[in-house]
C-alpha cells in the first residue's frame, strides 16, 4: 500500500515509525497528526482493533470529522471484519452504517478500481454532503 500511495499517487503519509516525534507523548503524536492532516486513512484489521491504541485514533478522527464537519476520514478493511467485532467501537460502527468505506480484499479482485477509488477519495472536497 505504502509504495503505490507515497510513490505511484505522490501521497505524503504520516507513520508513526518514522514521522512521530520521539518523546512526545503518543496521543500529542496521534492527535497532530490527525488535526495535521488533510485526510486520515484508518487502516482497520482484527489486530488493529485489538491495539490499545485503536479507539483513541478513532476516537480523535470522529472528533475531528464531527467538529469540523469537513470529510476528512477514510476507512479502509484490510478483512473481512464482522459487525460483533465492531461492538466496541461504537463512532467506529456508526460511520460503517452511514458511509461507504474501502475493502482491501477487493484490491485482489479488482486492484484498479480500488486504487482509482482511493484516489478518489484522497482528492475529495472537504465539505461534507451528508449527516453523520
Amino acid at each position: 500500500m505504502l509504495p503505490m500511495l507515497e510513490g505511484e499517487q505522490g501521497w505524503r503519509l504520516c507513520l508513526h515509525h518514522r514521522d512521530f516525534q520521539p518523546g512526545k507523548p503518543i496521543m500529542d503524536n496521534i492527535t497532530d497528526a490527525i488535526y495535521g492532516s488533510r485526510k486520515t486513512i484508518c487502516v482497520i484489521s482484527r489486530h488493529y482493533l485489538q491495539s490499545e491504541w485503536c479507539s483513541n485514533e478513532i476516537q480523535m478522527a470522529s472528533f475531528r470529522l464531527f467538529d469540523e464537519k469537513k470529510d476528512v476520514l477514510i476507512l479502509l478493511f484490510l478483512e473481512e471484519i464482522p459487525s460483533y467485532y465492531l461492538s466496541p467501537y461504537y463512532r467506529m460502527r456508526k460511520l460503517v452504517k452511514k458511509r461507504t468505506y474501502l475493502s482491501w480484499l477487493q484490491a485482489a479482485q479488482h486492484p484498479g478500481v480500488f486504487w482509482q477509488n482511493v484516489k478518489r477519495a484522497l482528492q475529495a472536497e472537504d465539505a461534507l454532503t451528508e449527516n453523520i
